[in-house]
């Protein structure tokens, strides 16, 4: 492990523990954790920020699905028929990445996600599914939940990254017309899967710093299941706002990552 200070493995820790936050409510913790590890760790290799971030991630997020599959409605065959597939798509993204400019994939996606933070402003009923409504979901759409969300969403894990957590919670909402705590279960599970394929090859290539990642993981669980426990007790309407705040977010940091 490089040498660190104590100020920056304090930042680090506390980066942590707010993506943990973020990722159990509604996705995109990495939208902070990635950029932190890059900040603290200025002369470590990519590929080693990339593993330690996932072994990171990986922590909270399959606390933050326990805590889940523990309070909230969640079809648990669903979301690993999902992840299966998802970590399917993760590994034929990834494949396939080396050939792909991020630069023609950032406006694509800042344009999908400005689509989407419109849809939310102005559709307010979105994500408040009832139970009756809930029940409509056919046998296509759960195939197209298998195929599109764990399967497309997985490939755009691999390919690019930035979101996906945000993206499944979104397609789950639109696809299985789940509310928005139900979604942000789900995609916990999924979330769990690809973070699993992720590292598994991130470990086996040697790119993990596993000393820090174990320190940063303790505050990353923290901060997960304060957020699960969080998104359970408030309900939809403030999963909602914080999906909004993710979404702009996210579209700052891929636009200044293109145009800065």
């Amino acid at each position: 492990m490089p040498d660190i200070s104590l100020t920056t493995l304090v930042f680090l820790c506390l980066a942590a523990a707010v993506a943990g936050w973020i990722d159990a409510v509604v996705g995109g913790g990495g939208l902070l954790l990635l950029p932190a590890l890059l900040l603290g760790l200025p002369g470590t290799g990519a590929a080693h920020v990339l593993g330690t971030n996932k072994a990171v991630a990986i922590v909270g997020t399959t606390g933050a699905a326990v805590t889940y599959v523990r309070k909230a409605p969640v079809q648990v065959g669903t979301a690993v028929r999902i992840g299966l597939a998802a970590l399917a798509g993760s590994m034929g993204g990834a494949f396939f990445a080396a050939g792909i400019s991020s630069e023609v994939l950032r406006p694509v996606i800042m344009v999908v996600l400005l689509a989407v933070a419109a849809f939310v402003l102005l559709k307010p009923s979105f994500g408040t599914a009832s139970p009756s409504e809930r029940r409509k979901v056919t046998r296509t759409r759960a195939v197209a939940a298998v195929v599109l969300v764990g399967g497309g969403i997985g490939f755009y894990d691999g390919l690019f990254g930035p979101g996906t957590g945000t993206f499944l919670v979104l397609a789950l909402t639109a696809v299985l017309h789940l509310d928005l705590v139900s979604a942000s279960a789900t995609a916990k599970i999924v979330n769990v899967c690809t973070n699993a394929g992720a590292l598994a090859m991130f470990a086996y290539q040697g790119t993990v710093l596993w000393q820090l990642a174990a320190l940063m993981a303790v505050f990353n669980l923290a901060g997960a299941m304060i957020g699960a426990r969080m998104a359970l007790r408030k309900g939809s309407e403030f999963v909602r706002g914080v999906l909004l705040v993710v979404v702009f977010s996210l579209v700052a940091k891929l636009g200044f990552d293109q145009w800065a």
